[in-house]
């Protein structure tokens, strides 16, 4: 271990947990946020978190903001078990599923960007690889003044966007990439996830030419597609298998 940064999963001590730091480390960090909510953010971060972590990295996950059930946080827990808490995975958790700078205020919470951004820092010093699931959009309000698209700013980390394959996708992802684009972010990619099976994509025509259309007008970002990946792509034996069949993709999407 070197300057407190972890360069691999040893595995020696499965519960370990992280330290907290003063300064940014080291570590790569990458922010996977979405067009929308419900685009696949939670199965495409468990999927680069298994990845990474079947390839000896030592990678972790968080979702610092998530409103509503907690589903999302038990889902990434359960691929790096005794990692984390709830509390340093999802330190700001709401009941209400609503905006988190809305849900914290019904729950009397004041959230400011520094607080987020010294959880983060205390995770990613601890890892060599820190992945973060957003909340919602990058315009989502998580706290007082701040929305993802400022705390992804203040870190300077990668972006990968993920998107629905489906008809309006492309004015999504191009709003979404301009609003990257005037925040001074340059380090991002996207992803086309497709939430139906080949034979009932011929309801929406644009799932066959949405990636080749984005990928001209982001050049030279880099636009994938994630195929679909079955009714139950969340439980955790599926993921693996998927991960492991899409072994080359993953590697490719994290650049």
């Amino acid at each position: 271990m070197t300057n407190g940064v972890n360069p691999l999963f040893q595995g020696s001590n499965p519960c370990r947990t992280a330290n907290p730091v003063n300064a940014m480390p080291s570590s790569r960090i990458v922010f996977i946020t979405g067009t929308d909510t419900g685009v696949g953010k939670t199965l495409l971060t468990a999927l680069l978190l298994h990845h990474l972590r079947s390839q000896g990295v030592h990678a972790l996950a968080t979702k610092p903001f998530c409103s509503g059930e907690r589903g999302d946080v038990e889902f990434l827990q359960a691929l790096q078990p005794c990692e984390l808490t709830a509390e340093q995975m999802n330190p700001f958790h709401f009941p209400e599923p609503l905006a988190p700078l809305v849900a914290a205020r019904k729950s009397g919470r004041r959230i400011i960007l520094p607080q987020a951004l010294e959880r983060i820092r205390t995770l990613a010093a601890s890892c060599r690889v820190l992945l973060i699931e957003g909340a919602g959009g990058l315009l989502t309000p998580l706290g007082v003044r701040f929305t993802a698209a400022d705390l992804i700013k203040s870190m300077g980390c990668q972006v990968i966007v993920a998107a629905r394959n489906q008809l309006g996708t492309i004015n999504h992802t191009l709003l979404t990439h301009s609003t990257l684009e005037a925040a001074g972010i340059e380090r991002i990619g996207f992803v086309l996830m497709n939430p139906l099976p080949l034979k009932h994509r011929p309801r929406d025509l644009s799932t066959s030419s949405n990636r080749l259309i984005l990928a001209e007008m982001l050049a030279p970002a880099a636009v994938h597609e994630m195929p679909f990946l079955g009714s139950n792509p969340s439980r955790i034996r599926a993921l693996k298998r998927i991960a492991k069949k899409f072994e080359k993709k993953l590697a490719q999407i994290l650049g």
